[in-house]
């Protein structure tokens, strides 16, 4: 993984803003804040259950979650009630953990229609299949059905260097994929930035996704709060140590607080 040293002001492009998100039956993130400036990678990291995918979620606008207070602002908009088509129109797109498979729906369709006219785009698809290390004949496929974990991972970041957007979510994408593949995942991604200026949030607990990128900011998540932010060091110090210490940090300030 490497670091950014310094670099030109950027302005924000998206921005959570003591967010408190719940389900149906409880609150999962407690006045989160999250900022993403564009072209930045942005790390999110934090154990089992600490809300990760949920704020991911969230920002996309999935059912099921109900934002009761705080804001999403993508792009000088404000997002937090916009419809999930909208979203994405507006340049989001999410690498969902679990790809859901869509049978009778083809991946060269769902491709094509967003940049058929596009002059080169079929060539540029070839491309992009190729440097993922998937077979051609993959977009001939139903989308997602019958794939391994590790091609539903590399078709979700597919579809997303196909879409071009604004701000990229990767949501434990490297959590299908073995040691070779995260690495050829990671070299892509970072190529396509480079390439396109995409923001990047990424969630993830470890570090495999993130070996060829340049992290420029890391949040860590405990129990549905933000416990820490740092840079690509902090990263090296959670491999090392683990997230307990900060737990008991969030422990002794909520005893001292109550």
């Amino acid at each position: 993984m490497k670091k950014r040293g310094a670099s030109l002001a950027r302005e924000t492009l998206f921005s959570v803003q003591d967010l408190h998100v719940t389900t149906e039956t409880r609150e999962i993130l407690h006045g989160v804040s999250v900022e993403v400036k564009a072209g930045e990678t942005v790390v999110l990291l934090g154990p089992n259950g600490a809300g990760k995918s949920t704020l991911a979620s969230a920002v996309m606008g999935a059912p099921g979650l109900k934002v009761t207070s705080g804001k999403m602002m993508f792009d000088g908009t404000d997002i937090t009630e916009m419809p999930v088509d909208e979203r994405a129109r507006a340049g989001i797109f999410m690498a969902w953990q679990a790809p859901v498979e869509i049978p009778g729906v083809n991946v060269s369709e769902v491709l094509l229609a967003v940049g058929e006219c596009v002059p080169g785009y079929r060539q540029l698809l070839a491309t992009y299949t190729k440097t993922l290390e998937l077979s051609p004949f993959i977009l001939q496929r139903e989308l997602n059905v019958g794939l391994s974990g590790g091609e539903k991972k590399k078709l979700e970041i597919l579809q997303m260097m196909a879409l071009a957007p604004k701000l990229a979510i990767l949501d434990e994408t490297d959590s299908g994929l073995d040691v070779d593949a995260a690495r050829t995942v990671s070299r892509a991604v970072r190529d396509y930035q480079k390439e396109q200026g995409t923001a990047l949030l990424i969630v993830t607990h470890n570090a495999r996704i993130l070996q060829e990128l340049t992290v420029d900011k890391v949040y860590v998540l405990v129990d549905g709060k933000v416990a820490k932010t740092g840079d690509g060091k902090l990263i090296e110090k959670i491999e090392k140590d683990g997230f307990s210490g900060m737990k008991l940090v969030m422990e002794d300030t909520s005893e001292e607080e109550g």
